[in-house]
């Protein structure tokens, strides 16, 4: 249900993980960029039911050539 919620906001689920720790569940989350992201942060996040850790996560060649552009 939880996933197409989230297709339903224009993200795409790649997996998901039920993890032992400080959190019980991890997904793993294609988008189109960080605003989308953002909407399904306060969206799902403003129900009061779960607690959203978004990582923005770039490609290492792309983050390398970035670097070397700065």
């Amino acid at each position: 249900e939880v996933n197409k919620e989230l297709e339903a906001l224009g993200v795409r689920v790649l997996s998901q993980y039920a993890v032992l720790g400080s959190y019980d569940f991890v997904n793993i989350v294609e988008a189109p960029d960080n605003e989308t992201i953002g909407k399904v942060s306060i969206e799902l996040g403003s129900r009061g039911t779960i607690k959203i850790t978004s990582m923005a996560a770039i490609p290492i060649d792309k983050f390398i050539d970035t670097v070397k552009k700065s």
